[in-house]
Parts: C-alpha cells; structure tokens; sequence
C-alpha cells in the first residue's frame, strides 16, 4: 500500500496517519522526520540540508525529492508506506511521480482528509497539552475531569505558542495557497480519496480503511 496524506493544519492527519500505518504494517514517512535523522546522522543530504535551515531558507525542491527518494530505497518500505507532509506543491507532485516511475511503482491513493477552516481554528485554539506525558485535549470536545489538569498524571495543561487563532488561520492559508492544487493534480490521476475530517476519530478512519480495502 503506498500511500499520500494530505489535509490542512489540524485536520487530524497525525491520528489517522498512526492508524493507518499499524493497519497496514507500513512505515509513516514525515517530512521533518526524515531531515531531523539526516542531519542526526550527518548524511551528506542532510548536511546539506541544514546549510540552508540555518540561514532560515526553505529546502529545495530538487534536494527534499532526493531524501524522500533515499528514504523510500529503504528495506522497510518495499511492501509500501504512507507519505505525510510531501509531496506539498505539484512541482514536488511531479518530481515524486518521476522517481516512483524510475523505481517501478506508483502510487496506490492519495487520501485528502478536509474540514472547514472555522472548525480547525476551533479545533486548534482550543487544544491543551500536558506538559509531563504529551496526552492532548480540547476544551470543548475532550475537556479533562479537572481543568487545567491531565487525567492521566495530573501534569499541568497547556496551550502551544502556535494555536493562536491568527497564527492557525495564517497556516491554513498557507497550505490553501500551496497544496490545494495538488487536489486537482491527483484527482486528475484517479488517486484521490476524499474523506471529511469533522467527524469522530473512528468513522474517519473507517471511511479511509474501507475505500482502501476494496
């Protein structure tokens, strides 16, 4: 199964990309994953890389390609996987469609998990966090038995720098203006599974498993 997530910023990808890997027994390969164990490892793509973080510049297209690509080389993703976080514009698009191409595979589906921007805002200015285990909530749709207080340690909650209502709407946009045509370019190709990302956790998830198995 080899596999593309798409959705805007809070629209639940990470969720479901955990539980769509263990279904499937394939590797979730992140972007920011992959560039975090190169310059770890001190890879020649990731030195490389981090040449251009450094001065705050975005990675080029042409060098991010190159690391999904050495990833994907790798033993454990011979039976598929699920690529989250790229590709993020059709430039990317193409360029992964012409590496699989050269591999000898292509691309199973492309899930697009969407939900309106008021809800995300919501979704996202609401979210706490607990400072000691990482366990997530929100004050209107998973509120803890005490306020401010983790069910699970009693750690203290907290709400991240970045789930500002303005800053969510800014990334939104962001991915709006970027990736949006991605959903033409791949509906274009038959790929696109479209699945709306409001709902419970569970009838996300059942509504992507089901299309998959068919």
């Amino acid at each position: 199964m080899r596999l593309v997530l798409l959705g805007p910023p809070g629209a639940g990808k990470g969720t479901q990309a955990s539980a769509i890997v263990e279904k499937y027994n394939i590797p979730h390969i992140s972007t920011g994953d992959i560039f975090r164990a190169n310059i770890k490892e001190g890879t020649a793509l990731g030195q490389e890389a981090k040449a251009y973080m450094d001065k705050g510049l975005l990675v080029p297209d042409e060098l991010v390609v190159s690391i999904v690509k050495d990833r994907l080389l790798k033993d454990d993703c011979k039976e598929g996987f699920l690529l989250d976080g790229f590709p993020r514009t059709v430039r990317q698009a193409e360029a992964l469609d012409s590496e699989l191409d050269k591999m000898g595979i292509k691309l199973d589906r492309v899930i697009n998990i969407n939900a309106d921007p008021e809800i995300l805002i919501e979704r996202a200015v609401g979210r706490r966090i607990c400072r000691e285990c990482g366990a997530t909530y929100h004050v209107k749709y998973n509120p803890p038995k005490v306020e401010g207080v983790c069910d699970k340690d009693g750690g203290e909650l907290y709400q991240r720098d970045d789930d500002t209502e303005e800053t969510v709407t800014t990334r939104i946009n962001v991915y709006m203006e970027q990736t949006e045509p991605l959903i033409d370019y791949y509906k274009n190709q038959g790929l696109l599974l479209d699945v709306d990302g409001t709902r419970k956790i569970e009838e996300v998830f059942v509504d992507i498993t089901s299309e998959l198995d068919k």
